[in-house]
């Protein structure tokens, strides 16, 4: 005599139930430890992304909560692959109906910013200080629009700049720390307008 075993359905992935934009499907993300001098042997990893799962439709907010280090951007740095190469990444992060972790680069580099992008919380991780920052802003226009100008660029760089109050500062008060601040609003403006420019692209493609 045999009794029937009942089995167990996964569990649903957290979320929304409109069509997702992003699905992320046990998502892991682990650094190697390593010793020795001469010849790196790896001794264990730090698991700081372990299997975690969610997706987000149109118009739709995901907010993750934890304490200081417990892999909130760990986890947004591989949802974009923005990782060291020592980085173990499994699992799976559909956007737009592909694979970001099997994307190739020119894909890849082509889906940051115009589709997809990070908004560090601290201005100060948000642009390179030895760099200015008009051409910081201006880099992933001249990327993302193959066809603009490094003129154009530039002209579209100062309007930002002036709608934010932000050109009298461009010199070298432009790497100051104060003004780093304010420029995330600028890229927040930026995103904007590349992710426009990308749904025209579809729209006529």
């Amino acid at each position: 005599m045999s009794a029937e075993v009942p089995t167990q359905s996964p569990a649903p992935i957290p979320g929304s139930d409109r069509d997702p934009i992003l699905e992320v499907t046990d998502l892991v993300k682990h650094f190697p430890i390593k010793s020795g001098i001469l010849i790196d042997r790896e001794i264990g990893a730090v698991q700081a992304v372990d299997g975690v799962s969610f997706k987000v439709g149109a118009g739709e907010t995901l907010g993750l909560v934890g304490e200081s280090g417990c892999g909130k951007s760990s986890l947004a740095s591989a949802v974009l692959r923005l990782l060291p190469t020592s980085a173990k990444v499994d699992g799976q992060v559909i956007f737009e109906d592909e694979d970001v972790l099997t994307m190739r680069w020119g894909r890849l580099r082509a889906v940051r910013w115009a589709g997809a992008s990070i908004v560090f919380q601290g201005a100060m991780h948000s642009l390179n200080p030895v760099r200015s920052i008009g051409s910081q802003i201006a880099e992933p226009i001249l990327l993302h629009e193959p066809g603009v100008s490094s003129a154009t660029a530039a002209s579209r760089v100062a309007t930002l700049l002036e709608h934010h109050d932000l050109a009298t500062r461009m010199g070298a008060a432009g790497r100051a720390r104060a003004a780093t601040h304010d420029v995330r609003a600028v890229a927040t403006d930026l995103l904007r307008v590349l992710r426009r420019a990308a749904a025209a692209r579809r729209r006529t493609a």
